[in-house]
Formats: C-alpha cells, structure tokens, sequence
C-alpha cells in the first residue's frame, strides 16, 4: 500500500505522466482513500500550471536541486507542530 509520504516522493512523475501502469493505479487508489493527498495533487498541479503560464523559461537547476533538497528534508522530519512556527 502507498504511503503519504511515498505519494510525495513521486508526484510530480504522476502529474507529469512518467509513471509506470502499476504505480499509477497505486497512486489512483491512495488517492481514492486520502483526502489530504488530493488535496496534496490538486495543488501541486495547480502550481505547476501557474509556473508553466507565468514562467519566460527553464528554471534554474540549482534552485530545483535546493528546493528538492528542502522538500526532502521537510519529509524525513514528518509533520511540524503548529504551536511551534519556528524557520
């Protein structure tokens, strides 16, 4: 079964139709049973159509790369407390 976080490593190949079959029919089930997650999709889709119509060019690969970095990071740490907003 796939995991929140599994789904957040590979959902811009889902987006982007890069899967294969078998992962995409994993991804289209933990969609059906997770609301966060389409919530999760839904925004991600809609940022990368905001980038796409806004955008003059390819985006820098050093700020992918950091941002990827981040987003990894922000993954192994799991969920922040909301009490605690800190950088």
């Amino acid at each position: 079964m796939l995991m929140c976080r599994d789904l957040a490593v590979i959902a811009s190949d889902y987006i982007d139709g890069e899967l294969p079959v078998f992962q995409k029919m994993s991804v289209k089930m933990h969609l059906i049973m997770c609301k966060d997650c389409r919530t999760f999709i839904g925004n991600l889709r809609a940022s990368t159509e905001l980038m796409k119509t806004h955008s003059s060019g390819r985006a820098d690969e050093e700020l992918i790369r950091r941002i990827d970095e981040r987003v990894a990071e922000a993954l192994k740490e799991g969920p922040r407390d909301s009490t605690n907003r800190g950088p």
